[in-house]
């Protein structure tokens, strides 16, 4: 057939890294390089293409019946795949408008082609899923009847809410990769909940995992979660785990009733409320222990009060080791909470600045800083300040 085809032949072959444990196809595969190795004196295939996750380099094989797993392959070659695969906000804004021409919905598509890309960073899957949830599970639903109110920044946000509820093989890959490999869970956990600087090497073994994956990326330098959805995925996993024994959770869930009323979140009270629960229960920690877990306790009491209604996902933008916002989103209203360790007065009253310019950037004139305060002279408590013409629920734990 290679012999006597008047163009190159390429061979596909499908999920080619959930045969690795197939002794038949691992002989194939060296069959396939041994005619590679004689290709001058006898034709063969042009390129053999694995489509799968692995690189073939990397491919986890048994290379013998008694052997172990191993990092091994019988191809020590392979051309990058050099091709993003992922969409860009204009692409999007593109396959929108072919939606548009044919149901006139009347969307502003610019806005909603961003606030997609914003989710999902144009991770192909995602963004199928959130358009396929959107014109067929939630237009015409309750605060969705008319095609203009679904495809809205609102209805993306509640896309993504029913999305993160479902079990799909996309997420369950990500837990199965997070369960084999503990270092990769342990890396995620400490860029997620304490804004981490971890510096990219693809030659580093569990980053390589995460990135191979495509739940990690590289970005300005330092190691990153790939996408939002992967982002509010995983700390809703971490969250879950953590929750099953937590009692600032528990306590989160039982002070819920009174901060929601005719259906919108007073986060003013959170924040006393939660002031106050720390204070009784935390006060006596050291330094060390609150600065590492402070904000996971604050994420954790938030969790159950916004739970199965509304979001919140963490400002990759704007995290760090000092300072990290998060972003709540509650049936339409959005809450900018800005999370940091004290580090002296200059540094608290730069941090008002920099809230404050964020929150010209969200187009809100109100927003909330909580901070973690060692010093042994703190004022703790809420309080309510002016900073560049903006609102400031300033609290102190």
């Amino acid at each position: 057939m290679c012999r006597n085809s008047p163009r190159p032949i390429v061979l596909m072959i499908d999920e080619g890294d959930s045969a690795g444990n197939n002794q038949l196809f691992i002989d194939f595969l060296a069959q396939l390089r041994g005619y590679y190795l004689k290709r001058n004196k006898k034709p063969i295939f042009h390129s053999v293409i694995l489509a799968g996750v692995y690189n073939i380099k990397n491919l986890k094989l048994k290379l013998r019946p008694e052997s172990e797993h191993q990092y091994n392959s019988p191809w020590n070659i392979a051309a990058n795949f050099d091709i993003d695969m992922s969409f860009s906000a204009g692409q999007i804004a593109s396959m929108l408008e072919e939606y548009e021409a044919d149901y006139h919905t009347g969307m502003d598509i610019p806005d909603v082609a961003e606030e997609i890309y914003q989710y999902t960073s144009g991770y192909p899957v995602l963004v199928s899923s959130i358009c396929k949830r959107i014109d067929e599970g939630i237009a015409g639903s309750s605060s969705f009847e008319h095609p203009n109110q679904v495809w809205s920044k609102e209805g993306v946000e509640k896309a993504v809410a029913e999305i993160l509820k479902e079990s799909t093989p996309l997420f369950e890959s990500m837990v199965k990769q997070l369960d084999q490999y503990e270092e990769l869970y342990t890396i995620i956990e400490d860029i997620l909940y304490q804004g981490r600087k971890i510096p990219f090497s693809p030659d580093e073994k569990s980053v390589s995992i995460g990135v191979m994956f495509g739940f990690l990326t590289e970005r300005n330098g330092q190691v990153a979660i790939a996408n939002r959805i992967f982002e509010m995925y995983l700390m809703n996993l971490f969250m879950t785990k953590e929750a099953i024994n937590s009692e600032v959770f528990a306590k989160g869930g039982s002070d819920r009733p009174q901060f929601i009323k005719d259906n919108r979140l007073n986060m003013d009270l959170v924040l006393q409320k939660f002031v106050e629960y720390f204070d009784e229960i935390y006060n006596k920690r050291d330094a060390a222990f609150i600065e590492k877990y402070g904000r996971k306790f604050f994420l954790l009491y938030l969790k159950p009060i916004i739970n199965g209604t509304g979001n919140y996902y963490i400002e990759a933008h704007t995290r760090d080791e000092r300072r990290t916002d998060v972003i709540v989103d509650y049936i339409g209203e959005q809450f900018i909470v800005e999370l940091k360790i004290w580090h002296g007065k200059e540094y608290n009253e730069r941090g008002e600045n920099q809230l404050a310019e964020y929150l010209d950037y969200y187009h809100k004139d109100k927003g909330y800083l909580l901070s973690f305060n060692f010093n042994q002279q703190k004022e703790i408590g809420v309080k309510e300040i002016q900073v560049c013409g903006k609102t400031i629920i300033e609290a102190v734990v």
